[in-house]
């Protein structure tokens, strides 16, 4: 019977602890949603983590409310919160990820 080298096993615990680091820092990208409100409070886009909008709210009334123009600058100015949201919590996972990796 042949017994693996301790450095072949050191470099496949190595290999095993880096794909169940990375599968745990996807899960969490993954679980990234940004809800922030427009400056009246009328809409709620979601956003995920790479900047995708993944919902909107509008509150009912909201587009009798406003004109075209107005309600387009609700949205956007939500979507543009929403999606420094989301980067802020993407740079906190990686941030976190890099500190946990062993040098």
């Amino acid at each position: 019977m042949s017994s693996i080298h301790p450095d072949v096993q050191a470099a496949l615990d190595a290999a095993r602890d880096l794909r169940h680091r990375i599968a745990d820092m996807r899960e969490r990208i993954d679980a990234i949603r940004a809800r922030r409100p427009s400056p009246s409070g009328a809409v709620i886009p979601e956003v995920d983590a790479m900047g995708n909008l993944t919902g909107l709210y509008l509150a009912p009334g909201t587009t009798a409310r406003f004109t075209g123009a107005e309600l387009a600058a609700e949205i956007m100015a939500a979507i543009r919160e929403s999606s420094a949201d989301a980067a802020r919590q993407y740079r906190a996972v990686m941030d976190d990820t890099a500190e946990t990796v062993p040098s």
